[in-house]
């Protein structure tokens, strides 16, 4: 008996299927495969979107408080002196603490503020930094000082820039430590403080020097200081703020005698050679 065209339909269909079978088994594991890869690049692309929002680079710190005068990159400078300028994992417990020991490391920074973080990662770090308030003249150039006479970064200073501030001459000592640090010698830190305390007056009187002129036995304590001008101007201070002798007007009736003659100067009146040191006549 003949067998029926669905049995033949049948039997050659599972044959062609065995014949195949090679083909159809490597179709099928590729497709598998294929599978299998897209769900785990799926899953990798999701882990990475997640480190991503839980890593923090450096383009993703603000840094709030730098002032016109630094003109270096104060954030990368302090990241990469700490060794902090790679992605940061967002959840390390001491991250906050790193980044404000880095800045308060700096040489510009006199205190970091506070530190902030936030997912997705970013950071803002506030500080405050110090303030020049004069140069000093040394053997090969001028250093920057802020009122406590810490050394400030002079790459930051063009001769420009140095120029707009009062020069301290009469320093025969070199700092003793790195920028950021004090400098170490009294007769500067004197300096320092007195070009602070003239403050605005110094420009409008025209100031140019603040030269120290050393006590002969060479105690720094007993120093005096006079201030140069433009045509020869010679105005005796005296001895620094705080450092007066019994007798000698303090540093305020000094400034407020400097602050009279800046307005006699202001309002076109020439100004002479002036020893504050002495009683008004």
């Amino acid at each position: 008996m003949d067998a029926s065209p669905s049995g033949h339909s049948a039997g050659g269909l599972l044959g062609l299927l065995w014949r195949w079978r090679s083909l159809i088994g490597a179709v099928a594991i590729l497709a598998g495969s294929c599978l299998a890869g897209w769900v785990a690049w799926r899953q990798l692309a999701d882990r990475l979107e997640r480190d991503a929002d839980s890593l923090l680079t450096g383009d993703a710190i603000e840094v709030v408080g730098i002032p016109d005068w630094v003109t270096t990159d104060l954030k990368w400078q302090a990241l990469r002196n700490a060794s902090l300028d790679t992605p940061l994992p967002l959840d390390d417990p001491s991250l906050e603490r790193r980044l404000a020991r880095a800045f308060d490391m700096h040489p510009w920074v006199a205190h970091v503020e506070k530190v902030e973080t936030r997912h997705p990662a970013a950071a803002t770090v506030t500080i405050r930094c110090r303030v020049p308030v004069a140069m000093v003249r040394v053997q090969g150039g001028l250093l920057a000082i802020d009122a406590e006479a810490t050394v400030l970064p002079s790459v930051d200073f063009t001769p420009e820039a140095a120029a707009k501030y009062p020069l301290i001459t009469g320093i025969s000592t070199s700092p003793r430590g790195p920028e950021g640090s004090p400098w170490g010698d009294r007769a500067v830190a004197a300096g320092a403080a007195l070009t602070a305390a003239i403050g605005p007056e110094w420009q409008k009187l025209g100031l140019t020097e603040c030269r120290r002129v050393p006590a002969r036995d060479g105690d720094d304590n007993d120093s005096l200081w006079e201030l140069l001008g433009a045509d020869d101007l010679v105005i005796v201070f005296g001895r620094a703020p705080g450092r007066e002798r019994p007798g000698e007007p303090t540093a305020a009736a000094k400034i407020a005698r400097l602050a009279t003659l800046a307005d006699r100067h202001q309002a076109g009146l020439p100004l002479a050679d002036t020893d504050l040191t002495k009683p008004v006549d």
